[in-house]
């Protein structure tokens, strides 16, 4: 036979056992204030399960220590500081989830893009817009180049908002057919 390590817990869990419980009156304090204690473990966690879980913990140490409380006046307060001792204790006692090894994963590097390669696509770019008549090249130039909206590219030209889209739309196609930008796509 084993020798119980908390009396209390013992008394409780062979008067439990027998029939009857030990403890109407922690039985009656539970069903009264449970629900305005569930409220404040809600208020220390941000899960309602974890609530009630905190909560349990709580109440189970309150029946343990319940022979010793002598003012049952405030136990309201005693399950409080029980409430928040307990969330406390999990706080300082979670679970980190680092683990040593051997080699330290790197950060995945993109490399930079090669200053040559962009200046090539740059001169080759211009190269196919100094292809395109004047008009489609200047209304490419407002919207892409100056970053001008179809209403200010218009205003700019003279020419109506329809015209500057459908020209910038042929310009465009012309541009993905230019073979010089071919590599490019």
């Amino acid at each position: 036979m084993t020798t119980p390590v908390c009396t209390g817990a013992s008394r409780a869990a062979s008067a439990t056992a027998a029939g009857h419980a030990p403890y109407a009156s922690f039985s009656s304090y539970v069903r009264e204030r449970g629900p305005v204690l569930l409220r404040t473990a809600r208020s220390l966690t941000a899960n309602p399960c974890d609530a009630e879980d905190l909560l349990q913990t709580a109440l189970a140490k309150t029946y343990v220590a319940w022979e010793r409380i002598e003012d049952h006046r405030a136990l309201d307060g005693y399950v409080r500081r029980a409430l928040l001792n307990t969330r406390t204790s999990q706080w300082r006692k979670r679970k980190v989830d680092e683990f040593a090894c051997e080699e330290l994963p790197e950060r995945e590097v993109v490399p930079a893009p090669d200053p040559a390669e962009r200046q090539t696509l740059h001169d080759a770019m211009w190269r196919a817009v100094l292809k395109l008549p004047d008009r489609q090249r200047a209304m490419v130039v407002l919207r892409y180049y100056e970053d001008l909206s179809e209403a200010q590219t218009a205003e700019v030209l003279g020419v109506s908002i329809g015209t500057v889209k459908s020209a910038v739309s042929r310009a465009l196609g012309k541009l993905r057919e230019d073979p010089e930008l071919t590599p490019v796509r």
